[in-house]
Parts: structure tokens; sequence; C-alpha cells
């Protein structure tokens, strides 16, 4: 591989223990459960790219974005478990559009999303959003305004029902685009 598409490639490094103490294990892809590599993990180091990391194998429960750093509790990253699982985000330069739908099943009203959004309800008088279509680029959606509180993954793809997916009673008040300025 060459070394351009080795920058592209993300790089964590799991602990077990606060402080990057005990065993490690090194991730370059999605990891859908650690518990095979490590009894627990309480510390991490992002060395390149992106991640989100998850308190729940298979890319479920609160997620965290992580970037370039250094993590060395959990704890103070908000989390309230330790990681079990993590999911690369790959590096995007192309163009973003995500349309948001007030109801499941894409009903009710639409806005499509062409940039960042601090709050859905002083731009489009949206009180919730429940569905959405992400068409290009990799967003996080936030269930504060101004990008605060739990955060969500979205990748390409139709997301029909954000309660079907373990979110109920969730609202998702502002979005995020990943941009390059995350790596």
């Amino acid at each position: 591989m060459s070394n351009t598409g080795m920058s592209m490639r993300g790089k964590i490094i799991f602990y077990e223990d606060r402080n990057f103490m005990g065993r490690s294990y090194e991730c370059m892809n999605d990891c859908s459960d650690m518990t095979s590599y490590l009894s627990r993990c309480h510390s991490c180091r992002v060395e390149s790219g992106c991640f989100m990391v998850y308190d729940r194998a298979n890319y479920m429960g609160n997620q965290y974005f992580m970037r370039r750093g250094e993590y060395s509790d959990y704890m103070m990253m908000g989390m309230r478990d330790c990681i079990r699982s993590c999911r690369m985000i790959p590096m995007y330069r192309g163009s973003y559009r995500m349309r948001i739908y007030e109801r499941e099943n894409f009903g009710g009203m639409m806005h499509e999303l062409m940039d960042d959004c601090d709050n859905i309800m002083d731009r489009y008088r949206m009180n919730d959003c429940m569905s959405c279509h992400v068409m290009d680029g990799h967003w996080l959606m936030y269930e504060q305004p101004h990008y605060r509180g739990r955060m969500m993954y979205m990748r390409p793809g139709e997301y029909r029902s954000f309660r079907d997916m373990g979110y109920s009673g969730m609202r998702w008040m502002s979005m995020r685009r990943i941009m390059d300025s995350c790596y």
C-alpha cells in the first residue's frame, strides 16, 4: 500500500486501564466487540483518523467521537461504562447532503442540509427529527442544540426510524459534518 493510502487510514490503541496502562489492543478498522482482545477498556490514544467508540458491543449504546489525541480516562470523556466497540470514520472530501424529517419513515416536514446546523428549531422551526437520509458525507447528530449532549454517527444511508434503532425518546436537535479538520 502506498504512503498516501496509509495516511488515510485511522489507528487507535485501546488500553485496559486508565492512563494508558495494562494490556493494549491496536485497531485500524471497525471492531464490533473488543472483549475478545481486552477484558475492559478505560483509556485510548488516537494516532490518526477519527473513530466513534461505543459503550456496548455491536456499535450500540452511547457513542463518543474521537479524533487524534490522548484520552487517559473514559470517565473524563463522559462515558459511564468502558469502551466495548469502535467504528473507524473514513476520510471524506466530497460534498455533504442530508435530509432530515420530522416523522418516522421520511414523513412530515423535510429539510435538506448541506452544512452544519446548530439548532433545527431556530433554523427550520422543526421541533423533532425522527428519520433522515444521508446522501453524501458523514455526520454527527446531537440531542441538544449547539452540538451538545449525546451523539449519533450517521454515514450514507437511509434511517427510517431512530426509535427502531434504539433511540426512543431522544430528540436530535443539531447536526454537524465530520470534515477534514477533524482528522
